[in-house]
Formats: C-alpha cells, sequence, structure tokens
C-alpha cells in the first residue's frame, strides 16, 4: 500500500480522494491545505486519517510517499519545488507549469535531487492508449493522415479560468488535452504552427484554433474554448478509414470507420473507477522501480507541450506574469 498525500482541497482532488478510496494499493494518508478548517472538512468527507493546516506540514510527513499536488497552476512551481526539496516525489496536476521556463527548472531540480516527478496529464495513462496504437498498426484505417480534436467546457464564470496570475486562459486548462491527443498518437515533430484566439477581457485567450503540420507530413486540426460546450470528440483519419473518440479525454467508446462511413467495428474501453487510477499506478510502479519519470509521459514530452503552448501564448499575446 502506498501513502499518498493530497496538496489541494478543490474539485480536482475531490476526484483524486474518490479515486484512492477504491484503490486496493494505493490509499491517501493526508490532505494539506492553507487552510485547516478546510482540510478537516475534506478529510472528513473522503475518510483520509489526517489533514494539515499548510502545505508544507503535509511535507513533512514522513509516512507520504506520493504528493499529489492539485493547486492552481500559478501555485505548481513553488509548490512541486517545496515537494521536491523535501524529498517528495510528486505528481503534479496538469498543466505542469506556467511555462517551459518553470518546467525546466523543477525538472532540473528533481534530477539534482533525485526526486520522481510526473505530470497527471490522464489520458495518458489510461489503457486506450494502447488500444488505439494496435489499432493503427493493424492498418484497418490505413495510413493516417490527419487529426482533428476540440475540448469546450463553458467555465468561463471560474477565476482560475479568467484571471492571468492564475495562469488563466483555455490552453492550460483545456487546450492541452488536443495538444496531448496528437502527441499520443502523432508525435512526430510540429515543423509549422497557424493558429488564432479570441481573448477575455482580462487578456487570457478564451477561445483558440490551432492547425499544426508535422514533420511526417500529418496535418492536426484543433480547437479549445473555455466559453462554450463542444462535443470534445477526436478523429485519427487515414487513406482506409478513420477512427473516432467520443470523448479525447477519457472516452469510452472507440468507433472504427471504413470508407462512406461504414462502421466497421466499436470497441468499449476497459470499466475503471474515475480513470485516475492509471496516472497514480503509473507513479506507483516506477517509484517503486527507482525511476525519476514514468514511461508514459517522460521529461522531455513535458518539457515539449510547454513549449508549444509557449510558443501558441506568444502568437497571442498571451501573458501571465509570471513569464
Amino acid at each position: 500500500m502506498m501513502n499518498v498525500g493530497i496538496i489541494g482541497a478543490g474539485h480536482i482532488a475531490e476526484k483524486a480522494a474518490r479515486t484512492l478510496a477504491a484503490m486496493d494499493d494505493m490509499q491517501c494518508l493526508a490532505i494539506g491545505s492553507r487552510s485547516l478548517e478546510k482540510a478537516q472538512a475534506f478529510a472528513g468527507r473522503f475518510g483520509i486519517p489526517r489533514a494539515y493546516g499548510s502545505y508544507a506540514d503535509l511535507l513533512e510527513d514522513p509516512e507520504i510517499e506520493l504528493v499529489y499536488i492539485a493547486v492552481p497552476h500559478s501555485c505548481h512551481f513553488p509548490v512541486t519545488r517545496d515537494a521536491i526539496l523535501a524529498g517528495k516525489p510528486c505528481l503534479v496536476e496538469k498543466s505542469f507549469m506556467l511555462n517551459a521556463v518553470e518546467a525546466a527548472t523543477i525538472l532540473a531540480l528533481a534530477r539534482e535531487k533525485g526526486v520522481f516527478v510526473a505530470e497527471a496529464i490522464w489520458p495518458r495513462y489510461l489503457p486506450v492508449k494502447a488500444m488505439v496504437q494496435e489499432i493503427l498498426s493493424s492498418g484497418i484505417i490505413g495510413q493516417p493522415r490527419m487529426i482533428t480534436a476540440t475540448l469546450a467546457y463553458d467555465v468561463s464564470d471560474k477565476e482560475r479560468v479568467l484571471e492571468p496570475s492564475l495562469g488563466g486562459g483555455a490552453l492550460l486548462d483545456l487546450g492541452v488535452y488536443p495538444l496531448t491527443f496528437v502527441r499520443m498518437y502523432a508525435d512526430a515533430p510540429v515543423s509549422q504552427i497557424n493558429t488564432t484566439c479570441i481573448k477575455a477581457p482580462s487578456g487570457v485567450d478564451a477561445s483558440e484554433q490551432i492547425s499544426l503540420v508535422l514533420e511526417n507530413g500529418m496535418l492536426a486540426s484543433l480547437q479549445a474554448s473555455a466559453w462554450c460546450q463542444g462535443d470534445n470528440q477526436g478523429v485519427i483519419a487515414g487513406t482506409d478509414g478513420y477512427l473516432v473518440f467520443d470523448d479525447i479525454i477519457n472516452p469510452t467508446c472507440l468507433r472504427v470507420c471504413r470508407k462512406r462511413h461504414v462502421v466497421e467495428k466499436e470497441i468499449p474501453v476497459p470499466e475503471q473507477i474515475t480513470g485516475f487510477e492509471y496516472q497514480f499506478r503509473a507513479c506507483k510502479r516506477a517509484i517503486e522501480a527507482g525511476l525519476l519519470e514514468t514511461p508514459e509521459m517522460p521529461h522531455a514530452e513535458i518539457l515539449y507541450v510547454m513549449h508549444l503552448m509557449d510558443r501558441l501564448r506568444a502568437e497571442w499575446g498571451v501573458r501571465f506574469p509570471g513569464d
């Protein structure tokens, strides 16, 4: 049984706590918040044995073997740095940091101290990834040529999405998922970017369209928005057919279609607790093997995606105070 400590007591932390409560090889031993009262209330809801009124107190707990960092983007850097300096392996909620400079600094510190660090971009760890790679390798849709993906939710009332000082905007909260979708199934380097965005009054990106040309000749067309509800589907199109994802983050079914929209087959994905269990178990395996990163989301890939997002924000003129 691996003991996990959660830092942050928001919505994502709640999902992590529900997940860990249903796992038989990992458990949430402690919750850390900036308020002891909030931590105690959170612990009571999820049956967590220990509640701390500061992040530092949780990091001093000698029985915590993995820290899940579920605070806003703007807090990822100082909290992760403190965890590494305390010798605690970390799973950091997406997006990993505010920018590539922060990410490179944290990863260098983790290597220097010999401490495990991973990004909690959970589609990377789901079993559906291997299922899709098997479908593509079978040749049933022919040679993949194009990828499309959308992720959009109306979260325009959320301060963390609107506020530049919190790393707000659609990209770091939502757009990172379509980018990840492309990188999971077509990881050739990006050779060209064409993009545009609509900004919120606060200056952050509210909606964006991103076209990527990859060095292998593939084209990716991506959309993300914090201002509307999207279909959130994805398609990998090949010379002989296409593969449809009913949800690019956590699909429940994969639909293989031939030419003229003939459905060849529908493939359900395995049942799960929430889907978060796969990223937790990947961390457990890596830590027990003495690794400093997960094979599913290696440090080089974390940096590549962060550089892509920096480049996109530069194109849009979207800056954070920490840039």
